[in-house]
């Protein structure tokens, strides 16, 4: 299966649907986004991006309420509510705290107030 991303004129995901990969088959028989897009286009209207549960392409899986950001060529998620210390690692284009989560096999919960992390109760 094929994952397409519907988008909005922000850029904004509205919906993901998947296709079946034939229908993405150019004339040589090779898959193509752009034949993706044009079936669904055909279909619903709208303006379709491919996505992939693997993250292969556009970093990140699109969902409901993400963004598509045209210069990184990836789906970025809203930032975490509440967490103004996060920032949007270039790389993965995933939100990530300013101290990496404890590896010690304990629970823990970011408190934005101290910015650090916190046993979880």
């Amino acid at each position: 299966m094929a994952h397409f991303a519907e988008i909005d004129s922000n850029n904004k995901v509205l919906r993901v649907m998947a296709v079946n990969n034939n229908v993405c088959l150019d004339s040589n028989g090779q898959e193509s986004e752009a034949v993706g897009q044009q079936f669904l286009r055909r279909l619903f209207g709208g303006n379709w991006i491919q996505t992939s549960y693997t993250n292969c392409i556009r970093k990140n899986y699109a969902g409901v309420g993400m963004t598509y950001d045209r210069s990184r060529d990836a789906f970025i998620a809203l930032k975490p509510l509440g967490q103004d210390s996060w920032v949007l690692n270039e790389d993965t284009c995933r939100w990530e705290p300013p101290i990496p989560y404890p590896t010690d096999g304990q629970l823990y919960e970011w408190n934005e107030r101290s910015k650090s992390w916190v046993l979880a109760p």
